[in-house]
């Protein structure tokens, strides 16, 4: 198979995003959460394998007629942020006007955040939260919080985005990649648990979702606290 073969393959894996969210809305809008979560958890194992496989077979180089990078971001929102934002809205967690103020904040701010060409900095991480509002709302399916401690998060998260702050790329942060990268494998473990069980996840499953979500959304600002020594950057 040629290199040119490979790399719009890799196109088309990471484009089957899309349909995993598409069938991901169509379980949000029967109110079946824990479907909705599922597919949405495929849509998570598929970009986080496709990255690796475009740098592989060097799709810029070898399928140059489609943007990979435009194509990851569309589905990133569609699964990151739309449906997420749709589900806590519908769901009932956030009622009355709670619910509102959260879609409008998640997807306006959202939206910004994706055309901030600020967002990667320089050792393959993310200036700010990067509205991985799939990730905040399994837990909260997962913990079923009060409304204010949700728009809490929601306000935390949305602020998050447009500060300083390092958020890890599990698989492209070279520093502590060691931890970071299992702990991401064990919290989409967990958050696919979860749903399969229909939010009716053994504590130790929920306990080990909290602790590792705390671990993903902390590390990159603990990295920021304590920065390497020179020549240690990637350990």
């Amino acid at each position: 198979m040629s290199a040119s073969w490979k790399a719009y393959l890799v196109h088309l894996f990471t484009a089957t995003g899309a349909v995993f969210a598409m069938l991901a809305l169509l379980e949000a809008t029967k109110g079946d959460w824990a479907m909705m979560f599922l597919w949405l958890v495929v849509a998570f194992i598929v970009d986080g394998i496709d990255g690796p496989l475009a740098r592989r077979y060097l799709v810029k180089q070898h399928a140059k007629t489609i943007d990979g990078v435009l194509l990851d971001l569309i589905i990133d929102y569609l699964t990151y942020v739309f449906i997420p934002a749709f589900a806590l809205f519908q769901s009932g967690l956030l009622p009355g006007w709670t619910g509102w103020i959260a879609i409008i904040v998640i997807t306006f701010t959202s939206v910004l955040y994706f055309a901030d060409t600020r967002m990667k900095t320089s050792d393959n991480s993310f200036q700010g939260f990067p509205a991985c509002w799939n990730m905040a709302a399994v837990v909260i399916f997962a913990t079923q919080p009060g409304f204010w401690i949700i728009l809490a998060i929601v306000a935390f998260l949305a602020i998050a985005m447009f500060t300083p702050l390092k958020f890890i790329h599990p698989v492209r942060t070279a520093r502590w990649r060691w931890l970071s990268l299992p702990v991401a494998f064990v919290w989409t473990g967990l958050a696919g648990w979860a749903a399969w069980t229909n939010f009716d996840q053994p504590q130790i499953v929920t306990f080990g979702l909290i602790a590792t979500s705390l671990y993903l959304v902390g590390v990159g600002i603990a990295q920021q606290l304590w920065p390497p020594a020179p020549g240690r950057a990637g350990r």
